[in-house]
């Protein structure tokens, strides 16, 4: 159970607000059956009023007492109210922030798996309000319990096993409360991939994305159609179960009716032969009723915190997901002596088998990448290269072998001291739905503000004539989600990403993955013209699947399914005639 984490979780929110819940529910668990007996002076003082003709100021007192204990108990109901308010919206934004805290901290690994995100909608969904709730259950335990206390203490001169009777006629009630509870928690699990695939069809038809094939291609109904299947699926399994436990709560709570009844019964009984004061009878009938409702809502709550804590294992499975690479990765030789004096990249004996999959992206690659040299990588889609670049900005560990940066692994590294050293841009880059100057400077968080800084990759990034085009210049909205934004098309999306790689002034290491596959060939030359300039000095990496850039490299990599195939300059690959001479020479055909 983890009942003792959540309670703690919620301490840390709000110490004060849990303090004050816990107070206040103790203080009307005790004033309720005050009242009760209030109730009883009142119908006794009234008789005895009616009798002798005296004692009306004894009436006043009571009913006054009467409707100061009624109006305490609605205050401290209403600040349990507000309490209950506050410290949920306290709690709500520690807990969300709690999931995507852990998010960032979490291995490219985990958002390539379905199962991840299969535990990320359960840790989010009710993740803000169970852990509240499972304090209010406690809470609606302890307060519960002391009215049964309370009202068993007002019940012991008249009988004792009656109330037992009372109270064991609830139990039934929560056992099938309980089952049904695991059942629903059961059925939501099992289905989440589903929600996630139900979510995933109402993005694609209600997002700017996918609007215009959706339109072009007619879609709608389709997706419509596999969206309405899962919600109707959905809302015959959760109907079906709103039956039965309708059903059998019906049934199970007309035990403990009965058994009231009969009570209520007897004690009329025993009120007619003159065994009990109507005043007697006011307040056992009253206690009785409460007794046994505080004692199903003991049951109830027992219930509910049993099915808290079912959800809150959830979260906590997915709060407890190792983020460190150690997990996943085998301990590794200390690097030589000799290799740690060399400056450079690389890839010793390196492969890579991505999670779940069978197949290798990479395997056997072994290459070093001197400092300062230009090194620009070939293949078809699939062949590895992209996987490299991933290994070397440490999105990924690799399977087997080792990387190594300046002579030391990179797993030694201090990970952001790693990616402060590399500037990249991927070819599927964040379109941000922020203002362009952040679309550029979050290349570096630390530099966001900088304005000279963000004109400067601006200028190398190709995207100066873009800037001075839109009316709020570096201020401008992007996007069309929010009010006054600008979409821009691929090839400016692509300056603009372009333009976030260069913020890292300081990168000694720049990697460009398909860089300018949405430009046009002017706009391209002069790209690589200002990358030329920057790279001075530096080491770069280019994928490219366009040949008069990847010529202009010192040195060219040919991958296929995974290794390298071939390893040399422009002119000695094409003198050689094989792989890169033949697909040179096919790209070259299209230019004749």
């Amino acid at each position: 159970m983890h009942t003792g984490r959540t309670l703690a979780m919620v301490w840390r929110a709000s110490p004060l607000g849990t303090s004050a819940l816990v107070a206040l529910t103790v203080l009307s668990a005790v004033l309720y059956p005050a009242s009760a007996y209030v109730g009883k002076l009142i119908v006794d003082s009234v008789l005895f009023a009616q009798r002798t003709g005296t004692g009306q100021g004894r009436v006043l007192r009571c009913v006054l007492l009467e409707l100061g204990t009624i109006s305490t108990i609605a205050l401290i109901e209403r600040l349990l109210g507000v309490i209950r308010a506050v410290v949920g919206g306290r709690l709500s934004v520690d807990v969300n922030m709690a999931i995507l805290d852990k998010a960032l901290h979490l291995e490219l690994r985990h958002f390539e798996d379905p199962e991840f995100y299969d535990k990320l909608t359960r840790a989010r969904r009710e993740a803000s309000s169970r852990p509240l709730s499972l304090v209010q259950e406690h809470l609606t335990i302890v307060k519960n319990g002391l009215q049964v206390v309370g009202y068993l203490a007002l019940l012991t001169r008249f009988s004792p096993w009656m109330m037992g009777a009372v109270l064991l006629a609830s139990v039934p009630a929560f056992v099938a409360e309980a089952r049904f509870s695991m059942h629903y928690f059961r059925l939501r699990n099992w289905r989440s991939p589903e929600v996630r695939r139900m979510n995933y069809l109402e993005y694609v038809l209600a997002n700017d994305d996918h609007a215009k094939e959706v339109k072009l291609f007619g879609l709608g109904p389709l997706l419509l159609g596999r969206y309405r299947k899962l919600a109707e699926t959905f809302y015959r399994d959760d109907r079906q179960m709103a039956v039965k436990r309708a059903g059998w709560g019906y049934a199970m709570q007309l035990i403990s009716t009965v058994t009231f009844y009969g009570c209520y019964a007897l004690i009329a009984a025993s009120t007619v032969r003159g065994r009990l004061s109507l005043g007697d009878m006011t307040l056992y009938l009253v206690a009785f009723r409460q007794a046994q409702q505080a004692f199903g809502g003991l049951l109830s709550a027992v219930g509910g915190m049993y099915e808290d804590n079912l959800y809150m294992s959830n979260l906590f499975e997915y709060l407890a997901m190792p983020t460190g690479a150690a997990a996943t990765r085998p301990a590794l030789a200390p690097v030589g002596v000799g290799a740690a004096a060399e400056e450079g990249v690389r890839f010793d004996d390196v492969g890579f088998r991505y999670p779940d999959a069978t197949d290798w992206a990479i395997r056997h690659v072994s290459v070093f990448i001197p400092k300062g040299q230009s090194l620009a990588l070939v293949g078809e889609n699939g062949a590895g290269k992209t996987t490299l670049i991933k290994l070397l900005t440490r999105l990924y560990q690799p399977t087997e072998g080792r990387v190594l940066l300046d002579g030391r692994d990179l797993a030694e590294w201090d990970e952001e001291t790693v990616r402060r050293r590399i500037g990249v841009i991927f070819q599927d880059f964040n379109q941000y739905q922020f203002l362009l100057r952040e679309n550029v400077g979050l290349g570096s968080v630390e530099h966001l503000g900088d304005d000279l800084r963000v004109q400067r990759a601006v200028e190398r990034g190709g995207a100066r004539e873009l800037v001075g085009g839109l009316r709020g210049g570096l201020d401008t909205q992007l996007g069309r989600w929010f009010k006054g934004g600008v979409e821009l098309s691929g090839g400016q999306w692509q300056k603009v990403a372009l333009a976030r790689a260069f913020m890292r002034e300081e990168a000694d290491i720049l990697i460009l993955d398909e860089p300018t596959a949405a430009l046009d060939a002017e706009a391209e030359h002069a790209v690589f013209e200002r990358f030329q300039e920057l790279a001075r000095g530096r080491t770069t990496i280019l994928i490219s699947h366009r040949f008069p850039t990847v010529r202009m490299a010192d040195r060219i990599l040919v991958l296929e399914r995974g290794r390298v195939i071939e390893d040399g300059s422009h002119a000695q690959l094409v003198a050689a005639g094989a792989r890169y001479a033949r697909l040179f020479d096919l790209q070259a055909r299209g230019y004749r």
